[in-house]
Order: C-alpha cells, then structure tokens, then sequence
C-alpha cells in the first residue's frame, strides 16, 4: 500500500509525540518487541494522516503502512513504521493485554489493525483533541473501549473525549487512588478529568448515521468543539406537579397482628416514603427496611432470627479476633483492610456524640463491626466509604449484631458501588446524564460547555448516598426513604437531579468554569434542605412517569403498557428504569435545518 505524491510535499506538522512505544509483541516485552518512536499528525496536501516512526528514522517520512519482516530470530526495526490518512482510520481501541498495560489498537477501514502502541510519557488526551479537528471518534454503546471513526461531514455529533480510565495518561491510576482515599480523589483527582460520559450513544452504521452520512443537504460539522447548543431529547414533558411531604411514620403496633407480622408492609413503606419514620421507631423499623426481619415474620419468629444471627455474627467475629500478629504479617489481605478500617474509624462523624472523644466505645463497634464484614465478604473486603454507611446504623439500633446486619442488607443495595472496576458508578453517572439531557437540556448544555458535562461532581453522592451532603440526622431520614424503594428503584438518581436543578439560577448565566463549578457543588454540603430536594425527586419522577416518548412505547415486557397517545396508564416500581432504557436506546442525534439545534429524538 503506497501513497505516492503525499511523500514528495513538505508536510506541514499539526500533532507530535515522543515516549510512544510500539509493541510488536504486547504480551512479552524486551527490547526486541518494544520499539520507542514519535506518533504525529500530518498534512500533506491538505490531506491529514497518522504515523509513527522509530527514533532512529528522526527526519525521515514515514512510509505508508509496512509491517514487519524477521530476519532469522532479530527484527528489521526500520521497518516498523506506518501512515494512515485518517479517512482510513476506521476505529480505535483500548486493548488491556497481559503486562497490564493500556494500548491504543488502531484498525483501518480495509479491517488490518496496526500494532499497537503505549504512551510511556502520556499524551493520549492531546492526541485525541487533535483527532478531533478532522473526524469524529464515537465510543460503541456496546464496547466501552472501542471508539469508532468517521469524518465531520457525516452528520454526526462532534464530541469530546477527555475521559476517565480510558488510557494511563501520566501513569497514575485513578481507580486505584479512589480505593485508597475516595474523597480526596472525588475531588481532586476528578477535577483533572472532564467529560466523562460524552460519549455517542449509537454506533455508526445505524440507520441515523447511515441517513445523515448519505444526506448532502446536511451541512458539515464544525471542527470547532460545540460552544453552547441546546439539546432538546425526543420526550414531551408535561408540567411539573407539586408536591407535598407528609407527617413521617409514629405509630408502629397498629401495624401488627396478633403475632407480630406486619399487617400492610406497603402502606408503612408509602407511609415512610412521604415523611420519614420518628426518631423511637427508628431501631425497629430500620431491620425490616433492610431485610434483617421479613415483614410476615411473627415475635417467636423473630426471636429466632436474632439468636441465630448473633450466634454467626460472633463466630465470623472470631475470625479476625484470633488472628496473631504473626499471622497477620502474613496475610497482607487482612492486614491492609486493618489498617484503612482503623484510619477511617478514628475520622468518621467524630462530631456526633456516639463516636466523639478518644477511647469512645462506638468507635470501637465501628471498627469491630467493619472488620467482621471482611470476613463475612472477603471478596469486597473493606473499601472507602463504608465506614459512611455503618456510623448511622450504628447509631440508630445502639447494637453491635443488629448494625452488622443491617449493614449487610444495605450494602446489597450499594454493593457495586465499591467494587475496583467502578462501572456501576460509570452507569450511574451515566443515567444521570441522560436524565439531566431529558429534564433540563439547557443546564445540561451548559455543563457540557463548561467541561462539567460528566457530573463528575455528583460521584460522592452517588457512592454513599448523599451522606456528606446533608445533616447526619437529615441522611437518617433521606436513607430511609430511599430504603423504601419507592417510587422506583433509582430514585437516589431524581435526587441528584432535583440537587442539581436547584442550582440552575447559580450556574446559568453565571462566569463558573469547571474549577469554580466543581467547588460551587462542593460548597453544597450541608447547605441543602432535605424535603425541598425529596419534593423535587417525587415532582420529577411523577413528571417523567406522565410523558411522551416519541418513536418507542412501553410493552407488556417492561410492565407498564401504553395507550395510543404513548402515555403509560399506570406507575410501575421501576418505570423510570424502564424509561431510562427506552430513552437511551432512542437516542439519535440529527440536526434540526430550521433552528440549526441538535436535538435527540
């Protein structure tokens, strides 16, 4: 493959690289399979191309594509170079291989990938904003580390894609730093990185890209980044409702047959969901919240419950108490979750009476009943964060066995949210944004064009459930509403954005940039009024559960049916869920002649 007159023009130099290494082999690496080199961008004839060239061929043009030859066990390295006009780059790839390293794969259009190269010295961002100026990179909705190419004049949305994890720029792990210090890095390390989530929703080759790409009609797309475009997503919201709190949850033994199930476990949670549960009904209604008790269960029942449950409780206990030190120098598991455990314990909501002062009893059943958890789930072990969730339990039922396994019912519905690979936090973040899209696409433009469209910021919330947020006795009740599981199941999500919403007035219009935007929704915490932002979620989720969305409607399969109009005639549990699902799939990004807005239908 040759590309005979491009070589004989002075190139004009747009992008380079040192540091960039390519492997001949990624899963060896010797000095026979690494080669260092420059990657660059190039203009030859107005026409832009991708190469790479070892160091010791400085100063010459690189050949088009030519791979490898061996001459008998030794490589010819000057022949390890390429140049690929990038409209024949057809996608690129993040390939993890066995020496744990991160690779960008390139394949062209003809379906030949090259070798694959690693930025020892970073520079991936750079390159891909310097991609940018001349084609669109659209991440799959199917495979996360793929990112597929294709010129500007294809009619496709233009993005960014400064994004988290997708190389080890710089060589710093970001998920291994949240591991250890989750806040520090929230906001800190996280400030580094913008959008996070900006990426295409559908693949080219679907029946959107595939019509605009074959429209002349449609205009090309600016190689500038988007500025400030509203965004207009194919749902038809309606006006939203208002919404009133009710008097929370006071009497508990009416509730209760003769003995001792609960009569109508969907009026207690309705009844919870409205305005909480008062402070000495809190202990007994928390273990049925959170599975301790079944709701059918009888007192006898319930005695037996808790004598088997204490009875495990302290055998897992014994567990880490019998442990020598000697043992533990061995067991680099165990001693490295000891020792986050007792850092955390002695800096957790010292403020609060139950765990303030040294030598505090509480903090010594925060610790024992954390350290008891590793054992119970050994593969999770202790992350960050989760000392968080115990302190309130703790508070709340004043036991050592009954916070414990409070505890584990919690963490089934948060779980995920503290395993290493994060990707239910990159869902989360990621129904988030597409809720903002749906709900305020004007604030969520502006986000978008403030670097901020990633709502990184909201990454604390979501972890820990608004625990730094809000007011230790405001999270009691927040936590127990959100335990209901009522209206739906991530309605911690409408939470978010009734926050956000809230601060609409302060960041539209305003001169925030990410850095004063990250610190103005940092500055939030304890600010906040708790049943301001919980009437905001349920007036949202009524609004959302009331709308049209064009082109798709509920079915029988996802539980909630549609009538003619595409209004759904009745709630489900889970029907935001469902409508979040919808929504993404429906996303398709055209552009609108008249008003010249991008719009999601």
């Amino acid at each position: 493959m040759h590309l005979c007159g491009f070589f004989f023009l002075l190139p004009q130099l747009i992008f380079e690289k040192e540091g960039v290494y390519l492997h001949t082999n990624a899963k060896r690496s010797n000095q026979d399979t690494t080669i260092p080199g420059f990657i660059r961008i190039v203009e030859r004839a107005g026409v832009p191309a991708l190469e790479w060239s070892p160091l010791e061929d400085e100063g010459r043009s690189a050949p088009a594509v030519l791979y490898t030859k061996k001459v008998g066990h030794h490589l010819c390295r000057l022949h390890w170079s390429f140049s690929l006009p990038l409209s024949e780059l057809y996608s690129l790839r993040r390939a993890r291989f066995s020496l744990g390293r991160n690779f960008l794969v390139l394949t062209s259009r003809g379906g030949h990938p090259l070798p694959a190269l690693h930025f020892h010295r970073g520079g991936t961002r750079e390159l891909f904003r310097a991609l940018q100026r001349y084609i669109i990179l659209d991440q799959s909705p199917v495979e996360g580390r793929l990112f597929l190419a294709y010129p500007h004049d294809s009619g496709a949305l233009s993005q960014s894609f400064d994004k988290l994890h997708l190389f080890d720029d710089g060589g710093s792990d970001l998920v291994s730093r949240f591991i250890q210090d989750p806040y520090a890095t929230t906001f800190g390390g996280f400030s580094k990185v913008t959008n996070f989530f900006r990426a295409a929703l559908r693949p080219p080759g679907s029946p959107t890209h595939l019509r605009t790409a074959q429209d002349p009609s449609l205009p090309p797309q600016s190689d500038e980044e988007p500025g400030f475009e509203l965004i207009n997503c194919g749902v038809e919201l309606g006006p939203r409702p208002d919404v009133t709190r009710g008097e929370p949850l006071d009497k508990w033994e009416e509730f209760l047959d003769l003995e001792g199930r609960v009569k109508n476990p969907e009026r207690i949670k309705e009844l919870i969901f409205r305005g909480g549960v008062t402070p000495p009904l809190r202990k007994e209604v928390w273990k049925f919240l959170l599975g301790f008790y079944p709701w059918n269960s009888t007192f006898k029942e319930r005695e037996d419950i808790l004598r088997a449950k204490t009875d495990e409780y302290f055998r897992m206990k014994v567990q880490w108490k019998s442990v020598s030190e000697e043992q533990e120098m061995r067991n680099s598991l165990l001693r490295g979750y000891r020792s986050l455990i007792e850092r955390d314990v002695s800096r957790t909501d010292r403020h609060n009476t139950f765990f303030s002062g040294n030598d505090n009893p509480g903090l010594t059943l925060l610790h024992d009943v954390l350290m008891t958890y590793c054992m119970y789930n050994f593969d999770l072990g202790y992350v960050q964060g989760m000392s968080d969730l115990l302190s309130p339990l703790l508070f709340v039922t004043q036991n050592e066995v009954e916070s414990f396994w409070c505890l584990t019912g919690f963490m089934e519905l948060v779980h995920q949210n503290f395993e290493e690979s994060q990707e239910a936090m990159k869902q989360q973040l990621l129904q988030l944004s597409i809720l903002l899209k749906a709900l305020d696409p004007e604030l969520c433009d502006f986000l978008d064009s403030q670097d901020s469209g990633s709502l990184c910021f909201c990454f604390r919330w979501l972890l820990i459930w608004f625990k730094r947020e809000f007011s230790f006795e405001d999270i009691l009740i927040m936590w127990e509403v959100l335990w209901t599981r009522l209206p739906c199941d991530n309605f911690h999500l409408l939470i978010a954005c009734s926050i956000l919403k809230s601060q609409r007035g302060e960041l539209i219009g305003s001169d925030h940039d990410f850095n004063t935007i990250l610190k103005h929704i940092n500055e939030l915490t304890m600010k906040l009024d708790l049943q301001t932002v919980l009437q905001g979620a349920e007036a949202i989720y009524l609004q959302l559960t009331a709308c049209k969305v064009r082109r798709r409607q509920f079915n029988c399969q996802t539980g909630c049916a549609a009538n003619s109009n595409g209004r759904t005639n009745r709630k489900h549990p889970n029907s935001i869920k469902l409508w979040l699902e919808m929504v993404k799939e429906d996303i398709v990004y055209t552009k609108n002649m008249q008003s010249n807005k991008m719009n999601i239908i």
